[in-house]
């Protein structure tokens, strides 16, 4: 990678060529990832069972009798009905499997490329944000894995008199990557709300009044991204966001009012009112 100078100001050329070497070494750390997340997903690591047996244990959770059982011990399979569905499903697996395991690698090379241009106080705020982004996404995707067993006994429970859920594996885990994604995602809302505070673009007066109406917009947001509808997914992601929500308030609330401590008094006068001059005390107009 090019040598920056202590400034951080560099040609533009120097900065493409250190783009693309952070982005190659970030596309080897994800490649490197993704063939451990595809080894991972069924092979047992030590006490840490593999992440197929992982990501299967919602569907495994089910009551018995609402799911098609292989064999005369219940054993919790998923079906695959193309040949390569199951190599594919694996390797899809693996791949996001490997961007969360190769994450602190393109994560710190992000870092890396754009700390040059901040200021000292801009680097620590943004190493900050991409840490609570992180906890965030992954406190989301938690709630998810625990909401998406209960939300499946109820989705198979409607009309278990006449039928029975066979589910596919491309079905399953499309279903439970859209849930895991879209709750971590969805757990970024609040961080948002913070960052446009301190730049000045969203202030706690805007929205002090209003929070009526965000529960209600985030229980709305939250039944459209649900993927299955289902009340347990739709009441914890509200319920999740609602206390999030208010505690990104509290922020504001309380960023706006040190803003306003430190607020001189002459930029809160009137631009059409004259300013009184005062002669300082110091200056000795007597004649000598």
């Amino acid at each position: 990678m090019a040598k920056k100078n202590p400034e951080g100001n560099m040609p533009l050329l120097e900065h493409i060529q250190e783009f693309r070497a952070r982005l190659i070494v970030s596309l080897i750390a994800l490649a490197a990832g993704t063939v451990l997340g595809y080894i991972w997903y069924g092979t047992n690591v030590g006490p840490i069972p593999s992440l197929g047996e992982l990501l299967r244990t919602p569907y495994c959770d089910i009551d018995p009798a609402k799911r098609l059982s292989f064999g005369p011990e219940d054993e919790c399979r998923l079906l695959a009905t193309s040949p390569f569905e199951m190599f594919l499903l694996r390797l899809k697996v693996g791949a996001l499997a490997g961007t969360v395991l190769s994450c602190p690698v393109w994560l710190g090379q992000f870092w890396g490329f754009v700390t040059p241009g901040l200021e000292k106080k801009e680097r620590r705020f943004t190493l900050l944000f991409i840490s609570l982004g992180v906890v965030l996404f992954v406190a989301g995707t938690i709630l998810a894995y625990v909401c998406i067993p209960l939300g499946l006994n109820f989705l198979t429970g409607i009309g278990e008199e006449t039928q029975v859920a066979a589910l596919t594996g491309r079905e399953y885990f499309n279903f439970l990557l859209q849930m895991l994604i879209l709750f971590g995602f969805s757990f970024e809302l609040p961080l948002v709300v913070v960052m446009l505070n301190l730049v000045g673009v969203l202030r706690y007066s805007m929205l002090k009044g209003k929070r009526r109406v965000m529960i209600l917009a985030i229980f709305v947001l939250a039944a459209f991204i649900t993927p299955g509808q289902d009340p347990f997914g739709l009441f914890g992601l509200g319920v999740a966001l609602s206390i999030l929500m208010e505690v990104s308030l509290q922020f504001c609330r309380f960023n706006d009012r040190r803003r306003a401590d430190n607020r001189p008094e002459w930029m809160d006068t009137d631009d059409d009112a004259a300013s009184t001059i005062e002669a300082p005390s110091d200056i000795n107009f007597d004649a000598t």
